[in-house]
């Protein structure tokens, strides 16, 4: 058995090292898991930077997702050969982890593993931006940035299924036929016109939501677009600065703005609303209306090439490691 740690913070191709891992004996009501896929989230780099919403003890092993399969349990309620996500942070970017059952969400059978390790970050994220913060009347339109994203494209193809018309916000002209392919309603470049274009497309009624992941300018755009009494729900700070909020827009449109953690909801939501939410993400999976696209694969001694990868201007998904 291998892992990746670090025993430091920085730079993951700095800091990380490939180790043997030794895992305790399971105790009641414990998982072993073999890795079958775990992708490279951006949350996984803060983390590994000591930049994230939480700082662990190290040294430590990163990884916020992954799919695994039992090799051994002593709960009943799984068997070897079930496949599984983590609910929980545990260590994952490695050949194998343990953790107690009730971290774990079975998945149905014939789900590909390296769409189930995406399951539990994007398309939940993406499930609660449109039905987590008021119901969305069907026509309605929402407002995005960085659609081209994973949970951007997420949104995409959930909307669609709640009735819910889509604009999109991206940075570079050739994403733009990606998106419409992928089910986009409108795609627009995120610049200095959008605000007059969204008016135009909108007409009286501009979007009630805003998805925002990347802050600064683009944020204060989105939140020109939104309609009076509208929300927008930052998830990530992308470009790396704050949100600037005119007075005008809380005084004149009371403009709510909230936040969203797809790891906080998991920790207080009850388990009931938890395995209805991600059973029926994977049923669409399984079914191929929600799909998130995969770059590469790498495996866990090839870590320098998998990060490398993640700033490549070719890269066109998700990037893997694959024990």
């Amino acid at each position: 058995m291998q892992s990746l740690q670090f025993s430091e913070f920085g730079k993951a191709e700095e800091v990380l090292q490939l180790q043997d891992l030794k895992l305790p004996a399971l105790t009641q009501n414990e998982v072993r898991l073999k890795i079958l896929a775990s992708p490279i989230n951006p949350a996984d780099l803060n983390f590994i930077a000591g930049t994230y919403g939480v700082k662990p003890e190290l040294p430590t092993v990163p990884g916020i997702e992954a799919c695994g399969e039992v090799v051994e349990s002593l709960s009943p309620d799984f068997k070897p050969g079930d496949r599984c996500i983590f609910l929980r942070r545990a260590g994952l970017w490695a050949t194998h982890a343990q953790v107690p059952a009730a971290h774990l969400f079975k998945l149905p059978e014939g789900i590909n593993p390296q769409q189930a390790a995406m399951l539990k970050v994007n398309p939940a994220t993406a499930w609660r931006l449109l039905t987590g913060f008021g119901q969305l009347p069907r026509g309605s339109w929402i407002i995005q940035n960085a659609a081209n994203s994973g949970v951007g494209r997420c949104v995409i193809q959930l909307a669609g299924s709640l009735g819910v018309r889509t604009i999109n916000l991206v940075r570079r002209t050739e994403l733009i036929p990606q998106l419409v392919v992928a089910g986009a309603d409108q795609v627009l470049l995120d610049d200095s016109e959008v605000v007059d274009s969204v008016r135009a497309i909108c007409g009286s009624v501009p979007p009630l939501l805003g998805f925002n992941c990347v802050g600064g300018d683009s944020a204060l755009r989105q939140l020109k677009c939104l309609a009076t009494g509208g929300t927008q729900i930052t998830f990530g700070a992308m470009a790396l600065r704050p949100l600037s909020v005119p007075n005008g827009l809380l005084i004149f449109k009371d403009i709510k703005i909230r936040g969203l953690w797809v790891s906080r909801w998991i920790e207080s939501a009850p388990r009931e609303e938890i395995d209805e939410t991600y059973s029926r993400l994977a049923a669409e999976m399984v079914a191929g209306t929600l799909h998130i696209p995969v770059d590469s694969t790498h495996q866990l001694s090839d870590f320098k090439t998998a990060l490398s990868r993640l700033s490549d201007p070719a890269r066109s998904g998700k990037v893997f490691l694959i024990p």
